[in-house]
């Protein structure tokens, strides 16, 4: 898989209107690989969960979203960065229905489950890392 052309593009999240930029981020990337109206609409919601996650539970960190390509197909990577406290309970988060109340209520299952591939780092102490992608179809 790689980024065809162009550079990734990094926006930090400090506040509620950077969710709202990378929200809007995402959604020009979708329609440039021209996803559908409905694909469009699971990654910016995934991804506007993510980045609220990345807010209120790690602090503040950044997301870098670029278009990827895996031989013909393209599709939208957004990755979410924060150096918080980590996820002491990766189970019980990736729980299908778990949800700390804040966010849209989607919690990181219901992430995971609107895109395409998602990939989880964190450690107790160093942060946590999610990537996720949604190809073309």
């Amino acid at each position: 898989m790689t980024a065809p052309g162009g550079t990734p593009e990094e926006l930090p999240i400090t506040g509620d209107d950077d969710v709202v930029r990378v929200r809007q981020l995402v959604r020009g990337y979708a329609q440039r690989v021209k996803l559908s109206l409905v694909d469009q609409t699971k990654l910016v919601t995934a991804t506007s969960e993510l980045a609220r996650n990345t807010l209120i539970h790690g602090g503040g960190g950044s997301a870098t979203v670029e278009v990827v390509a895996d031989g013909p197909r393209q599709g939208v990577r957004a990755s979410f960065r924060d150096a918080g406290p980590g996820i002491p309970d990766l189970a019980l988060a990736l729980a299908d229905g778990w949800s700390s109340g804040t966010g849209l209520g989607l919690g990181l299952s219901g992430s995971r489950r609107l895109v395409d591939e998602f990939d989880l780092d964190t450690e107790v102490g160093r942060g946590t890392t999610v990537t996720v992608v949604k190809w073309k179809r």
